[in-house]
């Protein structure tokens, strides 16, 4: 079903004590954004997803090593506080579909999520979770179980079945396979989603991804979108991936956040290197693209940020990662950590803890490109209270280039005073037009206060 449907206005109201409560400090700008209420999402989402590490094999051990590992790095404390686990969680015996259960729901895989007392496995994870002041977050792809249409299994609380739902057109699962459409116009089709969200909620979930979306799957969006509300519970629900941006207000309707392209993983190691430099480089014009759609309730998504274990481990150099969430940040993307937790390398710890990057990213105002001539890549914004954000790029991977930015252009009237973020260093008085020098992959980010602030 394609429906499209002009976005809710969504203002700033209590984003200021969102962030504070977060331990960030900053108070995102105040502006206008139209955008899912469903109170969540109000800034950037952060935390760790499974899909990388320990990827096809999450378990209850595992997750709860990271979540342990979230906390104790001090990652948490610096934000970073949803533990998502991303697809291979449900038993899956082929390409007839996730295993399901007498409600054509999936069926958690118990020899990697076993029950304890009669809990089932990932609420028994899920309380884990929540008890070190984390949020959990699981996976869904849109449709119903091939097998659930085979067995006809009955949607909870009502007379309808599951064949009498499904449309028989095949609906992505990239893993499992074996999933086919809903109708949503048939009687039966919203009790079903809703009951696999109050299967999740009653779990403990703070946040849904929906993978593989495409424009033919706006009626599944606005399904779980209505599911999740009526659970009662807050929960996030994040869309994936390479999402149209034709349908940016649906989008921005009915979810807190979208996936611009596809993964930031380059799949070129076993499990690494996790990426590399070209992946990172096509979130520039992506950035520039979307930079109108994103704000407070439903943001911009351009993947996980691929810092955590070292650049050897994660393809890119230590400049390259900086620059990685300096994009991300200007963007006010999510930030969510792919890495093993458990193996941390203490400088990328220091760039995913740098608190005036973090403000940059929870100010949740998209940065606008001021610059794009070949490698010479400059973003900026402007914060509620006047400052000046500028991160300049070096776009290529391979040789220095001198950035050049006229900072009118970038939101400066007049003269203000600049401060490198990564260095903490004062840059003095800046005016007119700024130029730097940057190694290959290297980025300057600055927070200039105008001086007219300043008097």
């Amino acid at each position: 079903m394609h429906l499209r449907s002009s976005r809710f206005r969504l203002f700033m109201v209590g984003v200021a004590s969102a962030v504070v409560a977060m331990g960030v400090g900053v108070v995102p700008a105040v502006q206008s954004a139209q955008a899912e209420s469903n109170g969540t999402g109000l800034t950037p989402l952060m935390g760790w997803s499974t899909w990388n590490i320990p990827g096809r094999d999450p378990t209850a051990a595992n997750v709860e090593a990271q979540a342990r590992a979230l906390k104790s790095s001090g990652l948490l404390a610096a934000g970073y506080n949803y533990v998502n686990i991303d697809d291979f969680y449900y038993e899956c015996p082929g390409s007839q579909g996730p295993n399901v259960d007498a409600n054509g729901r999936w069926v958690v895989d118990p020899s990697k999520f076993p029950s304890v007392g009669g809990v089932t496995g990932l609420q028994v994870v899920a309380n884990y979770v929540h008890s070190l002041g984390e949020k959990i977050g699981f996976y869904v792809t849109p449709g119903i179980s091939d097998q659930a249409v085979a067995k006809n299994t009955k949607i909870l609380d009502t007379s309808y079945t599951a064949k009498e739902i499904a449309d028989g057109a095949s609906e992505h699962n990239y893993n499992c396979h074996g999933m086919q459409g809903i109708n949503y116009s048939k009687p039966g089709a919203q009790a079903f989603i809703n009951s696999w969200a109050d299967e999740l909620a009653s779990w403990g979930a703070d946040y849904v991804k929906l993978d593989g979306v495409g424009a033919g799957d706006i009626g599944d969006v606005q399904a779980w979108s209505t599911a999740l509300r009526q659970t009662g519970r807050t929960i996030h629900l994040e869309l994936s991936n390479s999402l149209a941006i034709a349908d940016h207000a649906t989008w921005a309707q009915y979810s807190n956040g979208w996936r611009t392209g596809g993964d930031i993983q380059c799949y070129c190691g076993s499990p690494y290197p996790l990426t590399r430099w070209s992946s990172v480089q096509s979130r520039f014009g992506q950035v520039a693209s979307w930079a109108p759609y994103g704000g407070p309730g439903a943001f911009n998504d351009y993947d996980s940020i691929e810092l955590g274990d070292g650049p050897a481990k994660q393809g890119i150099s230590a400049a390259e990662e900086q620059s990685m969430m300096s994009l991300w940040s200007m963007a006010a993307s999510p930030l969510v950590i792919n890495a093993d937790l458990t193996i941390l390398n203490p400088a990328d710890v220091s760039y995913l803890t740098n608190r005036e990057v973090i403000a940059v990213d929870q100010d949740a105002t998209d940065a606008r490109r001021v610059v794009n001539s070949g490698n010479d890549q400059v973003f900026a914004k402007t914060e509620h209270n006047g400052d000046v954000i500028v991160g300049l790029f070096n776009y290529s991977g391979s040789a220095a280039t001198t950035d050049t930015v006229n900072l009118a252009s970038a939101g400066l009237s007049g003269s203000g005073t600049a401060t490198n973020l990564w260095t903490g260093t004062s840059i003095g008085t800046v005016s007119g037009t700024y130029k730097v020098t940057l190694g290959p992959g290297a980025v300057e980010l600055l927070k200039i206060v105008p001086s007219t602030m300043l008097s």
